[in-house]
């Protein structure tokens, strides 16, 4: 059962209900998808059963691959009436097509049944919590990245001779607009409805493309209203921002979030998506690591360099950024929502940092 150790919200509404079944992938055969389906009756009451004391709850692990160690699946209903339950998990054998009436994988009637009994909690908690998927973890990992960045943005102000108070005010102001932002775009990629809702500001999913334009957004105007150099404060937000990027990524991986595919190579890192914690390629580590790349790249260029055209480091670091995202995305785990984004969004930042880098050496 899905618990928590804080025992101050434990029983605060509302609540609700988070159960994991764990097995072993098979050692060969092909993919396929497993299927288990829990079932759940409240227990401790004496009064005839109502429609909220039971439930079932069907999940999927869409492919599971032969070798890759342990898996562990996540379901929950929130729909419960609060208190303690009996929940209990089945392995489901597949569909077989008609007239097919063998296989030559392994069967899952060989996965076992399972039950448990345990209590609702807080329903906010049990939505993010699974193996895998650390309590906290995304705050605190994008907290200290926030404090990276703007350690490193003041040293690079300094060096460009900004004011150093006035460049961090303007970057708190920023970052602010940028979180709105992140959720904003959060929520229009779950359609029109999504962010019409009341909800969208306080939900939990948040997109770093939507945080970079708010915040970048609001670091232009807070530099006009201060009167200081736009180029120049962004040439020094550009490696900072980064450095942010690469400690933060640390906390999307422990998170549960920006999951990578599944696999069953051996560089392969067992993490989760709140849902199914199993081998993945560590596309959040990934990301981290091109971009502590990158930022460092900026950061010596705006330390050493003279002479080049403000505003360059920001625009070609951002590109590079862009780009190197887009040759990621294939290896996440998630479904792709457009026929061509992907590919015109590579041509595009491909295009502006080839003419950052052009625009750089001939200034």
């Amino acid at each position: 059962m899905v618990t928590f150790g804080c025992a101050a919200v434990a029983d605060v509404e509302p609540q609700a209900l988070g159960f994991t079944y764990w097995f072993e992938s098979p050692p060969d055969g092909k993919p396929r998808a497993v299927t288990i389906r829990f079932t759940g009756r409240r227990v401790g009451e004496k009064r005839k059963p109502r429609r909220d004391d039971t439930f079932t709850v069907l999940e999927t692990v869409e492919r599971v691959l032969p070798a890759s160690g342990r898996i562990a699946i996540t379901g929950r209903f929130t729909t419960v009436a609060p208190g303690e339950w009996h929940v209990s998990a089945i392995p489901m054998s597949p569909k077989r097509p008609a007239g097919r009436t063998g296989s030559s994988t392994p069967s899952l009637v060989s996965l076992p049944k399972a039950s448990t009994t345990g209590p609702t909690r807080f329903a906010p908690v049990v939505r993010i919590r699974a193996p895998g998927a650390h309590l906290g973890a995304w705050p605190a990992f994008v907290g200290l990245g926030v404090l990276a960045a703007l350690m490193a943005q003041a040293l690079l102000a300094a060096h460009l001779d900004l004011s150093v108070g006035t460049t961090l005010g303007i970057s708190l102001i920023a970052s602010l607009v940028g979180l709105v932002g992140a959720k904003l775009y959060y929520a229009a990629q779950q359609g029109p409805r999504a962010l019409m809702k009341s909800s969208a500001l306080v939900s939990t999913g948040m997109c770093i493309q939507g945080f970079v334009i708010g915040a970048i957004g609001a670091a232009v105007v807070g530099a006009l209203v201060a009167g200081i150099p736009v180029g120049s404060l962004l040439d020094a937000t550009a490696p900072s921002l980064l450095f942010g990027m690469t400690i933060g990524r640390f906390g999307c991986f422990f998170g549960g979030c920006c999951a990578g595919r599944p696999t069953a190579s051996r560089w392969g890192l067992w993490s989760s998506d709140r849902r199914v914690g199993m081998r993945r390629i560590p596309t959040q580590l990934i990301e981290s690591a091109g971009a502590f790349v990158l930022g460092l790249v900026a950061f010596l260029v705006v330390w050493n360099a003279t002479g080049y055209q403000a505003g360059t480091v920001f625009v070609g670091t951002i590109a590079a950024y862009t780009l190197g995202r887009q040759v990621l995305f294939p290896l996440r785990d998630l479904p792709r929502n457009t026929a061509h984004g992907r590919a015109v969004a590579i041509a595009a930042s491909t295009l502006v940092l080839l003419t950052a880098l052009l625009v750089g050496v001939f200034a």
